[in-house]
């Protein structure tokens, strides 16, 4: 049985004639692009059912704002932040953990310049 003849890459600008969508030079480049931008982020590759139970255990046992009980306001906890970040080897445990409402646990992570471009609030 004859096959179907070959295509140019679907790689834009690639002259190169392929039987399978991309050539063999852009088929790793272009996994590599859609892994980072195309695919939707699963927070449960990081965050599972165990940080869940741990988060919520934490959050009870601390049900208001740490940042804000030290400065003399009563607001309720809104989010659980780990000080050491898990990207930089953090763990789950609970030194590691504070209990925070969003507006202080948006201000730290504007304060340390790894979400909104480095923006303070």
């Amino acid at each position: 049985m004859p096959t179907k003849p070959a295509h140019p890459c679907a790689y834009p600008n690639c002259p190169k004639l392929t039987h399978s969508r991309y050539c063999e030079e852009h088929t790793k480049l272009a996994n590599k692009q859609y892994e980072r931008y195309g695919r939707k982020y699963r927070p449960s590759k990081r965050y599972g059912r165990a940080w869940k139970r741990i988060r919520d255990n934490y959050a009870a046992a601390h049900p208001l704002c740490e940042m804000c009980l030290q400065q003399g306001r009563y607001t309720p906890t809104e989010q659980i932040h780990h000080k050491l970040p898990l990207a930089q080897g953090g763990t789950n445990d609970t030194q590691n953990l504070m209990a925070l409402c969003k507006a202080c646990h948006s201000r730290i992570h504007s304060e340390m310049g790894d979400r909104w471009g480095g923006r303070n609030l």
